[in-house]
């Protein structure tokens, strides 16, 4: 019983360390939000202004540290309505006021929240 235990803890903690890219370059250090930060006001998206804009997102490795780090910095944007990012299809949609953000911006945030060279976009349709 004891060496069955064993082997499941083994075996989960190596599918643990192999789950997501490990970057061998350090992260940039994130400073604490201070509390006294005023809360970000989105300007008011108008109707003639909504695009929508399809694309692809190569590079991916889990849901969690990929996917769900790409949609948050894109819900993040001034402009940007909704942001999802799908890592099943590696494929991401974004609903953005055309006047605030740009396929071309959406493309540079997306790869800018890897190292610059993890994540790639295509097949950008707007």
């Amino acid at each position: 019983m004891n060496i069955t235990k064993s082997i499941a803890v083994i075996a989960l903690t190596g599918l643990l360390f192999v789950s997501c890219k490990n970057n061998t370059e350090e992260a940039p250090k994130k400073t604490a939000k201070i509390e006294t930060e005023a809360p970000k006001i989105q300007k008011k998206i108008t109707a003639e202004n909504v695009r929508t804009a399809h694309f692809s997102v190569s590079g991916m490795t889990c849901a969690v540290g990929c996917a769900k780090t790409i949609q948050e910095e894109l819900t993040d944007l001034d402009g940007v309505k909704t942001a999802t990012v799908n890592f099943d299809t590696k494929s991401a949609t974004v609903i953005f006021d055309k006047t605030l953000q740009t396929p071309a911006s959406l493309t540079k945030v997306v790869q800018a929240t890897g190292d610059g060279k993890t994540y790639t976009v295509s097949n950008m349709k707007s």
